[in-house]
Order: structure tokens, then C-alpha cells, then sequence
């Protein structure tokens, strides 16, 4: 398969992930934002994909969100979804996707064990952008207690998730880049 048309493909698939996984959410008490399998798909694509293609497949998931597509949490789009409570989590996405990428490239990076601490550290990624973003608008305290304490133990189970499909998944070769013989 041409690269190019098998990179589009891949990072379509992932875009359509995460969009399918933001409709499995559950409101969560007290915070603005609902759990979702969101950022388990981020770190599959991510560890699919690798850190550029997985950070472009995250990006345009939030260029097409901010377009208005209804591809974010409870099938929501448009631009007050980065400038709301949900941007900064939103913006982790793309950073997180990049850190699993570069995680599971680590030669250390590929077993089940390190695959699940990289997606603890993406999760860690995620939440923290999140955070920064509810801290703006609810203050710090306030932003932990309702942003990022109520999604740890949801982070961790996601991340033993995603290290289960890395091992249980058999993964595509790696594109070589075309070379012209001539």
C-alpha cells in the first residue's frame, strides 16, 4: 500500500476512535467535565501511530471538533468546547497521544508493564493540561477536586486497557519512507 494513502487511512481510523469513544461517557458528580473512553483511544492511537501521526490524528480530531462536528463528549462540537471547561484536556490529547508514541518507540517502551506506566504518564499528560485550563476558570484547588481526582482511578484502569490491546493486538509494520532508485 502507498504510504501516503496508508498514513491518511491510519490517522482517519484513529480520528474515528477517539470520536466513537467520546460517545461512552458518564457525567461524573460535581465536575464540568464527563468520563469517557476518550483517552483510552488517544493512547492506542498514539501507541499505533507513533508521536507525529498520533499528535496529527488528535489534532485534527480537534480541529474537526472546533468546526463543529459532533465529535467530542455527549456528541458535542464547536469552538466553545476549547474554550470551556473541556479545552485543556482536549489540547492534552494531542500532547498525550505524542508522549505514548514516543513511549512504546522506546526500545523499554513495548511490554505490558511499561506500555500501561506510559499510559499512566499520557493520562498524567492529559489531566494536567486539563487541569490548567479548569484552573483558569475555577481555581487550583477547585480544578483538582473536580477535574482531576475524580478521573485517576479511571485514568489507571484505561491504561491497563490500552496495555492489554498493545499486547493482545498485533500491530502494523512501519512505513519506510519511498525511495526513488533513479
Amino acid at each position: 500500500m502507498n504510504p501516503s494513502l496508508r498514513t491518511v487511512l491510519t490517522v482517519s481510523v484513529a480520528l474515528v476512535a477517539v470520536s466513537l469513544a467520546a460517545r461512552v461517557n458518564v457525567a461524573i458528580p460535581g465536575s464540568p467535565v464527563p468520563q469517557s473512553l476518550q483517552t483510552l483511544a488517544v493512547c492506542v492511537a498514539g501507541m499505533w501511530l507513533g508521536p507525529s501521526r498520533g499528535a496529527l490524528a488528535l489534532a485534527l480530531y480537534v480541529v474537526i471538533g472546533a468546526a463543529g462536528a459532533p465529535v467530542f463528549a455527549d456528541g458535542g462540537g464547536g469552538l466553545q468546547h476549547l474554550v470551556g471547561p473541556t479545552g485543556g484536556y482536549l489540547v492534552g490529547f494531542v500532547v498525550g497521544a505524542a508522549a505514548m508514541g514516543w513511549w512504546t518507540g522506546q526500545d523499554w517502551g513495548r511490554g505490558f508493564v511499561s506500555v500501561a506506566a506510559g499510559s499512566v504518564a499520557a493520562h498524567v499528560v492529559i489531566l494536567g493540561f486539563g487541569w490548567a485550563r479548569l484552573a483558569a476558570l475555577l481555581g487550583g484547588v477547585a480544578a483538582f477536586s473536580s477535574g482531576v481526582l475524580p478521573f485517576l482511578v479511571g485514568g489507571v484502569v484505561k491504561s491497563l486497557g490500552a496495555a492489554a490491546l498493545w499486547v493482545a493486538i498485533p500491530r502494523p509494520e512501519p512505513v519506510e519512507p519511498v525511495t526513488d532508485p533513479n
